[in-house]
């Protein structure tokens, strides 16, 4: 089989850029489109549908339509990874997928934010909820065979470091150029208006991740790289084997947390800027650009580092690192002496560091796991590996938008749901971090190792 080359590499994380910037889209820019602020509601932004504590007189609207989208997603997980895994077309079992599901993606996205009917209605909450499960079908269906394929494609353990670091760039990238959004559709309001300039903003931003999206279909030719025997597993059966895998277990678990904290955190975080610090909303761009730029900056010593230190250090210290900046994120607007803006610099600067850790190593972890996993029980279940991870994580996620969209009606305006919902970041990242201390790293490279 050829060897992956850098063009080659940098072409596979086109893809990831893509459908970086598409999820980028729904998770910053959701709730905060569906669920406004005063701020929001004072320049112009639309009341779709109902608000308030409406559901079993806890959750909100927006909370359980987007809490019920990523349960749904899921639970497709499972399904499009075995058909991934036992696929037979002639042009391998991932790239197929990669292709059918591009467009319906792209194109879901943008109808997430085209309500049919421009007042609050609970028409808008159906049309709504329908495009939610679209939207997590479409992606669900991109990336766990685009995940599958860094295993695949890597056939070292460097090799896999190498693809994890490049895609967590475009991933970082695609999710930076989704914070651009206020910025792009302010300059569009004087011709659009609030609504429009934002429905304006993510058309062309889902188109770009279209094109993108579609370049590793076109430039990858899977056979020349993957040489594997597609699975005969059912899908329960192959996810059942999947977490039989002990030390799979005790990685899902700590991610399952850190995902819940990390979706509290993403969500958050246009309300942190506006309602905590008093900011203009494009403020968030610039905290979240330069978060990204700065954390660009540790991506070749993590890349150094990882293979002295080993994965699960390195990762360890981002959930300590990552709980004191949440923690830290509850206090912002009430530090006495310092600045607002810079407030917001600060936590721009603690951050940096273990999103460029997160943004690669866990990829990776998955990628080590299931690789020994082939190699002791003789089954290549990679698309299987990264479903079942990511089944976990959104059942958390899922979890974290009923408790943020919650929390964060609390205080009538004052911002004490925000704060409540910084904190509870923190709490489930240092519980991440706990679970994690499990993982027996050692014992998977000894595996990986023993059959070199």
């Amino acid at each position: 089989m050829k060897k992956l080359t850098t063009a080659k590499i940098w072409q596979f994380a086109a893809g990831q850029f893509g459908w970086a910037l598409l999820s980028g889209i729904i998770s910053n820019w959701l709730v905060y489109f569906y669920q406004p602020d005063e701020t929001a509601i004072s320049q112009g932004q639309t009341v779709f549908i109902p608000q308030g504590l409406v559901i079993f007189g806890v959750f909100t609207i927006i909370g359980g339509i987007t809490a019920f989208g990523r349960i749904f997603d899921a639970f497709t997980d499972p399904m499009i990874a075995s058909w991934s895994d036992r696929c037979t077309s002639k042009n391998g079992r991932r790239i197929p997928f990669l292709k059918g599901a591009a467009l319906p993606l792209a194109l879901s996205t943008v109808l997430v934010f085209w309500s049919s009917a421009n007042e609050n209605s609970w028409i808008n909450a159906a049309f709504l909820f329908v495009m939610i499960l679209a939207y997590y079908l479409s992606i669900t269906a991109y990336c766990t065979p685009y995940n599958a394929l860094i295993p695949e494609l890597g056939h070292t353990q460097q090799e896999r470091l190498n693809i994890s670091t490049i895609i967590s760039f475009t991933f970082i990238a695609g999710t930076a150029v989704a914070y651009l959004a206020p910025t792009i559709w302010g300059a569009l309001i004087p011709s659009f208006g609030r609504v429009n300039a934002i429905r304006v903003t993510f058309t062309a931003m889902a188109l770009a991740a279209f094109v993108c999206m579609l370049v590793p279909v076109f430039c990858i030719r899977e056979k020349d790289y993957v040489d594997t025997v597609p699975s005969k597993d059912s899908a329960f059966r192959s996810l059942a084997a999947t977490f039989r895998n002990g030390e799979f277990r005790k990685f899902v678990g700590s991610d399952i947390f850190y995902w819940i904290a990390l979706t509290m955190f993403q969500t958050g975080l246009p309300f942190f800027v506006t309602s905590l610090l008093k900011l203009p909303e494009t403020m968030t761009t610039l905290y979240f650009v330069g978060m990204t730029a700065l954390s660009l900056v540790f991506y070749v010593p993590v890349n150094k580092l990882t293979p002295k230190l080993g994965k699960k250090k390195m990762i360890l210290f981002a959930f300590a690192v990552f709980s004191l900046a949440y923690f830290y994120t509850g206090f912002m607007g009430n530090i006495p002496f310092i600045p607002e803006a810079v407030q917001g610099l600060i936590l721009t600067a603690a951050a940096a560091l273990p999103m460029a850790i997160f943004g690669i190593l866990p990829q990776a972890v998955v990628a080590d796991i299931a690789q020994s996993d082939a190699i002791t029980s003789g089954s290549s279940r990679e698309g299987m590996f990264y479903a079942a991870r990511t089944f976990a994580f959104k059942l958390g996620q899922s979890l974290s938008m009923l408790i943020f969209t919650a929390v964060s009606t609390i205080g009538n305006g004052s911002g004490a749901g925000y704060r409540i919902a910084a904190f509870g970041a923190a709490v489930f990242c240092g519980a991440g971090g706990l679970i994690l201390m499990f993982y027996d790293e050692k014992k998977i490279n000894c595996v990986m190792n023993g059959k070199a």
